[in-house]
């Protein structure tokens, strides 16, 4: 088992008999001689995305939980569950609409590079590429000569995220949208 000063980023732990995806850690160091380092663990509950924020002493021996990632692609929508089909074994992975309702802005039919976070052999959470593509279907129309660096508009994608894009891109165009920061990358 491992102590808190190796665990990464991304990794999965066993904390007050939860499961937590470690999603940021910082490295704190006492002034003092004799102080040990604090290791400041911004935490999401496996199963319920609930945020937590955990510090641990750098000698502090943490389990790590047992779980896995499973490449798939969306597959239908079954009443409020979205069902996820494995690409190499399709196996179908049934999620709950309320639980990846933040992923549902960023995936549509094609979306490549998702992937299913499994806990103890159950479906927790989706996973997102660090960009997608996707379709804008309501946004004001383009303003001709308008330059790459100029001001912004809101664009309403074919999922329903509004993102802020340049006035040179129009309705129906395919864009790239960073799915860490919710921005407009380039288009596709």
């Amino acid at each position: 088992m491992p102590k808190a000063s190796e665990i990464k980023k991304n990794a999965a732990i066993e904390h007050n008999s939860k499961v937590y995806l470690v999603k940021d850690i910082n490295k704190l160091t006492p002034s003092g001689r004799a102080g040990a380092s604090l290791y400041r663990m911004r935490l999401y509950e496996v199963a319920t995305g609930v945020k937590a924020d955990e510090s641990f002493k750098a000698d502090e021996v943490i389990n790590l939980a047992e779980f896995y990632r499973r490449k798939v692609t969306f597959s239908y929508v079954d009443g409020t569950e979205y069902v996820f089909m494995d690409n190499e074994d399709y196996t179908p992975y049934s999620l709950d609409k309320e639980s990846i309702a933040e992923e549902l802005l960023f995936i549509d039919e094609e979306t490549q590079g998702l992937q299913v976070l499994i806990v103890d052999g159950k479906p927790v959470g989706i996973e997102l590429p660090p960009s997608v593509e996707l379709v804008i279907t309501e946004t004001d129309p383009s303003i001709k000569g308008a330059s790459a660096s100029a001001r912004t508009k809101p664009a309403t994608l074919s999922t329903g995220l509004v993102v802020q894009v340049p006035e040179y891109i129009s309705t129906g165009e395919k864009i790239k949208i960073n799915t860490a920061e919710q921005k407009f990358t380039s288009r596709a």
